[in-house]
This record gives structure tokens, sequence and C-alpha cells, in this order.
């Protein structure tokens, strides 16, 4: 059974006992809420959606310590190949497959946080589970088209606000995706992000068909 294990702001690992272990925006130096130690991360690919500090983080160097293949658009990917580091670039649209299934890109409404590139979103089948992780992002009409071309069963939102979606839009999001479960993040890492996942979940379950799962830093959820 899959396990999504949140690290705290947007840093999320999906895995499987004895199968490939992803691991998204991974923000580990100088994230409060993390609770693993730099040295101790393990990854056989590592997804990243942009190139702000608390989204590209410490891939690189997660990568090069564990010789994991780093996901993301043709801009990071390039420049983690350029470091000496195995990778794939992919673009908005582009789905590619892998051993444990396939990642497609997204679109993202953010900044992209390198020259010449795009933020981006991830749907990833992993073992014919389908997760979105939209990394940054604000709400946008075309969130429809991916459940609808995905039928997701976890989806990852964030509500802290400010730099993303706040809880309202957020909820509106999860209206959009239709996923089975639907778990936020991105918020309370800095008082700028502040935000109730009780409330976020109070108003999911009331508006949507979807169930929402607040995981706090350092815990699983299996599905």
């Amino acid at each position: 059974m899959p396990e999504i294990t949140f690290l705290g702001h947007a840093t999320f690992e999906l895995g499987e006992e004895g199968k490939e272990l992803l691991l998204f925006d991974p923000f580990i130096t100088d994230n409060p809420l993390m609770p693993k130690k730099l040295e101790d991360m393990k990854a056989d690919y590592i997804l990243v959606s942009h190139g702000h500090f608390d989204h590209l983080g410490d891939a690189y160097e997660i990568a090069k310590n564990n010789d994991s293949m780093i996901i993301s658009t043709a801009e990071i990917a390039t420049q983690a190949g350029e470091k000496g580091l195995k990778s794939h670039p992919q673009h908005l649209g582009g789905r590619h497959r892998y051993p444990f299934g396939s990642v497609k890109l997204t679109l993202a409404f953010h900044g992209a946080g390198i020259p010449g590139g795009h933020a981006c979103g991830f749907v990833v089948n992993y073992y014919g589970k389908n997760i979105y992780f939209p990394g940054d992002t604000g709400l946008f009409g075309d969130m429809k088209l991916i459940g609808e071309l995905d039928p997701l069963d976890v989806a990852l939102l964030p509500i802290g606000d400010n730099f993303t979606m706040g809880i309202d839009d957020a909820v509106v999001a999860a209206s959009f995706l239709k996923a089975k479960t639907v778990i936020p993040y991105h918020y309370n890492t800095w008082p700028l992000i502040e935000a109730d996942p009780e409330e976020f979940k109070k108003k999911v379950e009331a508006k949507t068909d979807s169930k929402c799962v607040i995981v706090p830093p350092g815990e699983s959820y299996s599905f």
C-alpha cells in the first residue's frame, strides 16, 4: 500500500516497501518543520516543482548522495545535469513513463525561480494510484481538467495564502479536482503563511465529496 509522508512546508515522500521512493520539493535545511536531518534523506527520484529556495531546497545534495534522478522542467533538469547529476527534463503537459508508473507535468501559476523557466505541478501515477502535487500555485480553472484526465486518489494542496492559494481558494480547487482524499500543505512554516488546517478540512468536507486528511510533519498517510 503506497504511503505519503509529510515532512513540513511542501516536502513529501511517496513510497511503498520494496519499491522506489519519490521525494517532492526537498526543503530540508532551514525548514523549521522538518523532522529529518539532511544526511538521513533518501530518494530514488526527486521531483522539483520550481526553483525557489524552499522547493528546490536541498535537491541537488540529496541527489548526489543517493544517485537520485531529478525530474523537473527542462531548465532545472538541465542545471542538475550540468552539476553531474542524473535528471530527466519534462515540460508542461508532457508525460513520461518511469519504472514506478508515470509523471505528467501540469500548469502552476507561480514564479519559476530560475531564468527562462516555468513553475509546474505533477500528476504522478505510482503503481496505479494517481497523486497530484501542484507545487506552489494560485487557483486556476483548468484544475478541473487535471482531475478529469487523471482521476485522482490523492490531491496535495497548498493553503497558506500570500504565496499560494489560501484556504477558500484551495477548497474550490478541491471541488475542481474531485480527488478521493485531499491533504493540505504549505502552511504554518512561518507567520506569513499561517493557516488553520482544521478550517480547511471542515470546508472541504462540507463543500466537496473529498475526504480531507491532516498529516502532521513526520507522519504518514497510506492509501
